[in-house]
């Protein structure tokens, strides 16, 4: 039996066919599944997205192969389950398993239990608790290492100069790398960035 055949309407690759996935999801459908379909045509799956699928009783993923699945299949799931057609970023893989596993491990770090510790996952890159900026660096022992030093702040004690830190070290990271997760006001350099040394 085959699972995929030559698209409609012509092109390369092969696309995998309805009545396969069909089958496959009607043993699994119910009023509480989130069905979740990788595809590089889908919104962008962000940490919000896993914040939100971690509150979710019942997620599958429908991870096609080759030119995709037939979009017959998502057509009819939505018709009984919840459907999310979604990308991990502006690339293609070869199928939706590696964007799957991403997703996953994205949404397993959330929920209670996993992680040993429950709070770390709250000042990740991304995360409210940053204003959705990025995390900064981290260090441990030994202070000195082939002539790099642990910053000074962060072996002071002063907890309120090492929050401060964390902030503005967060705030000129994402600056440089990511731009457009600030607020226009943020994205300016500050006159005195003294809070970063």
């Amino acid at each position: 039996r085959s699972v995929d055949d030559s698209p409609y309407g012509g092109g390369p690759g092969m696309v995998m066919k309805a009545p396969v996935w069909g089958e496959a999801l009607d043993e699994i459908a119910s009023a509480e599944t989130l069905l979740i379909v990788p595809t590089p045509a889908g919104r962008l799956f962000t940490q919000a997205t896993a914040a939100r699928w971690s509150a979710e009783a019942h997620l599958v993923f429908a991870c096609g192969r080759y030119e995709g699945i037939d979009q017959r299949v998502i057509e009819d799931a939505a018709g009984r389950m919840r459907v999310e057609e979604v990308s991990i970023g502006d690339y293609v893989l070869p199928g939706g398993e590696s964007a799957a596993l991403v997703m996953i491990e994205a949404v397993l770090r959330l929920l209670d239990g996993v992680l040993g510790n429950p709070a770390s996952h709250r000042e990740d890159s991304h995360s409210p608790a940053l204003d959705r900026r990025l995390e900064g660096p981290s260090y441990t022992r030994p202070p000195s290492w082939r002539g790099l030093e642990v910053p000074e702040v962060l072996l002071s004690g002063d907890h309120a100069r090492i929050a401060a830190w964390r902030r503005e070290i967060s705030l000129q990271r994402t600056r440089e790398r990511r731009p457009e997760l600030l607020e226009p006001g943020d994205r300016l350099q500050p006159d005195d960035d003294d809070a970063a040394r």
